[in-house]
């Protein structure tokens, strides 16, 4: 598929990111909408980010999945939390999700003063297929 997941040497390497994701021949992407713990009925699921973390990885999947895609293949994540708030439940969330095995997306976070009525997280992704 031509993508590289690279941690230069000299710099910190975790095995929850990547520091860059490098594309390097024409592929489907796919850019994702910041998703929300709202479910298939519009309403928010759940007052923690734990439950709303989920919620968004469950309409990941599936926006995803409707295109032939996986978790696997997000190369970028991109998650704001509601100030206040801890993104240890988050984290669980994602770790619950992520294959190990599969080499981590870049992920930037962002601490921020709201988002929509009741939300607490929101993430957007791009995927390469």
């Amino acid at each position: 598929m031509g993508v590289r997941h690279i941690n230069p040497a000299g710099m910190h390497s975790s095995p929850a990111f990547s520091q860059a994701v490098v594309v390097e021949q024409p592929a489907k992407t796919i850019y994702i909408g910041g998703q929300n713990g709202v479910g298939a009925d519009g309403k928010v699921v759940g007052p923690t980010v734990g439950e709303q973390s989920r919620q968004a990885f469950r309409n990941l999947t599936t926006i995803l999945e409707s295109e032939g895609a996986s978790l696997a293949n997000i190369v970028h994540w991109r998650i704001a939390v509601v100030e206040g708030n801890t993104f240890d439940e988050g984290v669980a969330a994602f770790q619950e999700v992520w294959n190990r095995a599969d080499p981590p997306p870049a992920i930037t976070v962002h601490v921020v003063a709201g988002l929509g009525p009741g939300f607490l997280v929101e993430i957007d992704a791009v995927a390469v297929v």
